[in-house]
């Protein structure tokens, strides 16, 4: 707390900093506040907006509903608010108005000219502004200081059999920690409703900050000896992943940890995972159990468990052609793949119909840091080679990359090769976003989520059908 109290104390030159409202820009002060005390000020902003807001565009209407989108899983259907990110079709996520590679170069990194450091995307989510170093310094130092996991929730991840899929662990272990809630101790004590942003925001930096610690004993018991090093609190929260994990030693490995959890912090409220943990926290639960529910379905082959299933695809494809394969080679097996009834995994994207900018990040990375990796040739290969099949091929209306195509690649060059704990990474990434959203969603009121049903039968009344 002493070193909280000193960083609370710092000053730095006032910067100008993205606002909420668009097209606009703010100056503050010189004196560094934490990130509780800038959300307090901007609270109270954004719920006057969005009441003014509201009062005026209340009534007007965002889109039309077809049948299709009934039948087909919402795909595209506009109900749902979601202030930390935005996915356009065309140039991918922007979060909070900015660009990955705005955010590259805007956001805050351990080192000149690095990877941006996750502790500085969560601020930007959960303000909208572009924090300074020294701030991003006291997020991660706070994140440290609330790292412990209980007795219980160790002994409960140590009792877990190794055959027990990371993931489902991961869960397990999540929803054990709502032991220590305040939300939930609020709200049992009569917490007014105008203050439930505040327990919400304290369990989101609890949880937040514990997850290294969950997902790397879940890592060390089912892939080593079991045995954690402590977090250390003078470093930021990619190298303490990366040394719970065994890899601090390595600098660019510590640096893809900060790209990765980065990039994959935050895709808007539509996806599984975010919708999920907005869903169940519209029922007023806490941040854990509303996280542990996105986890569950973040494990899902279509959603976050994707990104095994690229790598043990390409992986296949390596050994049975080889990774120095000609384009005649590849093509031949992708037409075979697709003319067997099988997908291509890792191109296609529910809502881009353009390479994903989180798969040009990382491949970006490759490109400076393994260039001359055989696998990493490969997937290049596949970057040129795959969208003129799925063209061709007719089914497919996004024949380009998404981030999946290329994860698996990058940590297996550095010798994290347990491909089922590859979603535990994306799921302490994806902590990120969808917790500074439940921040939102208690601070502006939301209610609970509750959309209109209908069956077969009452649609075919409603349309004369027979």
């Amino acid at each position: 707390m002493a070193l909280l109290r000193s960083l609370t104390k710092l000053t730095v030159p006032a910067r100008v900093v993205p606002s909420l409202a668009i097209g606009a820009t703010r100056v503050y002060s010189t004196k560094t506040k934490s990130l509780k005390e800038r959300l307090s000020e901007i609270i109270p902003e954004k719920q006057a907006e969005v009441k003014v807001f509201k009062k005026e565009y209340g009534s007007k209407v965002l889109g039309e509903v077809t049948v299709d989108q009934a039948y087909g899983g919402m795909r595209g259907i506009k109900g749902l608010i979601w202030e930390g990110s935005v996915l356009d079709s065309e140039e991918g996520i922007r979060f909070r108005g900015m660009t990955i590679p705005e955010c590259q170069k805007a956001l805050p990194a351990a080192t000149p000219g690095g990877e941006p450091l996750p502790e500085s995307l969560f601020w930007l989510l959960v303000t909208g502004e572009v924090p300074t170093k020294e701030q991003v310094d006291l997020l991660s130092a706070e994140w440290a200081a609330r790292s412990t996991i209980p007795q219980f929730v160790e002994d409960l991840i140590d009792n877990c059999p190794k055959t027990l899929h990371p993931m489902s662990q991961f869960s397990i272990a999540v929803n054990a920690l709502q032991h220590d809630s305040k939300f939930a101790k609020a709200y049992t004590q009569g917490i007014h409703k105008s203050k439930y942003w505040e327990p919400t925001y304290e369990d989101t930096m609890d949880l937040i900050a514990k997850l290294p610690n969950v997902a790397g004993r879940i890592y060390r018991n089912v892939y080593k000896d079991g045995k954690l090093p402590s977090i250390d609190s003078n470093k930021d929260y990619s190298y303490n992943f990366s040394k719970l994990l065994g890899y601090e030693d390595n600098k660019d490995f510590v640096e893809l940890m900060r790209l990765y959890l980065t990039i994959h912090s935050d895709h808007e409220g539509g996806n599984v995972s975010a919708h999920t943990t907005h869903l169940v926290g519209s029922a007023l639960s806490d941040p854990y159990l509303s996280f542990a529910a996105g986890l569950n379905g973040l494990a899902g082959p279509l959603h976050g468990l994707a990104n095994q299933e690229v790598l043990r695809w390409t992986l296949k494809m390596k050994d049975t052609i080889g990774s120095d394969a000609d384009e005649e080679k590849i093509k031949k097996y992708l037409w075979d793949t697709l003319n067997g009834g099988q997908v291509v995994p890792g191109f296609g994207h529910a809502v881009l119909r353009k390479t994903d900018p989180r798969y040009s990040a990382q491949r970006e990375f490759a490109l400076k840091h393994l260039p001359d990796d055989p696998l990493f040739g490969l997937v290049s290969k596949l970057y040129h080679i795959i969208p003129g099949v799925l063209t061709e091929h007719g089914k497919t209306k996004n024949p380009w990359p998404n981030v999946d195509a290329h994860s698996g690649v990058l940590l297996q060059y550095y010798g994290l090769t347990e491909q089922d704990y590859y979603t535990v990474l994306f799921g302490v990434s994806r902590a990120l976003g969808v917790t500074s959203q439940l921040i939102w969603d208690r601070a502006l009121g939301f209610p609970l989520e509750r959309p209109k049903s209908y069956s077969t039968e009452h649609l075919k009344k409603m349309f004369g059908a027979k």
